[in-house]
């Protein structure tokens, strides 16, 4: 019998004062069987962190050859293909050709995906968009999240607060640069 993905129901109240954005999120995430709950919570501050207008969820890994998130214009095209964790370099090569913007959330150790990454061929490798979420943050956001959660993100330079029940949690994105 094969294992189904759980759904989880988020409203995020986002501040997003680097990029003035300000909205209420209510949304749907799937967490798919072999996807880590690191991972999962990855996503999220991702879609939190990109959100757009044209923003959404892929199937992820259950469907390799989609980016984790992608923002599609109002024609339908990728503009923008957003990948979580540590994605190899085929993958940001193949990404590089989809869409005019690569972005890598990682939620693993930095300088283990700058090493998988370096020497390797990619196309337009100068313009990939590298970041590294709190490892902390994720694993607080883990340990408190249900399947229903409700919590605020407020983003100022980078620095990221999250208050959920009442308690606020922080940590950081950092670029991570080449």
């Amino acid at each position: 019998m094969a294992l189904t993905a759980t759904i989880y129901n988020l409203d995020v109240q986002l501040a997003d004062t680097d990029r003035g954005v300000y909205e209420t999120l209510p949304f749907r995430v799937a967490q798919q069987p072999s996807e880590s709950d690191e991972h999962m919570m990855a996503r999220v501050l991702a879609y939190c962190l990109e959100y757009t207008e044209g923003i959404g969820f892929s199937k992820g890994i259950a469907e390799p050859e989609e980016p984790a998130l992608f923002v599609r214009d109002l024609t339908g095209a990728l503009r923008v293909w957003i990948d979580i964790g540590s994605p190899d370099a085929s993958r940001l090569h193949k990404a590089s050709k989809a869409a005019p913007r690569v972005v890598v959330y990682t939620h693993k150790e930095p300088a283990q995906l700058l090493r998988a990454l370096a020497g390797e061929r990619i196309h337009r490798a100068e313009a990939l968009e590298l970041y590294a979420l709190d490892r902390e943050l994720i694993g607080e956001l883990v340990s408190r999240r249900e399947r229903r959660t409700k919590f605020e993100l407020t983003v100022t330079e980078g620095h990221l607060y999250v208050t959920i029940d009442g308690e606020t949690l922080e940590g950081r994105v950092d670029r991570i640069m080449r």
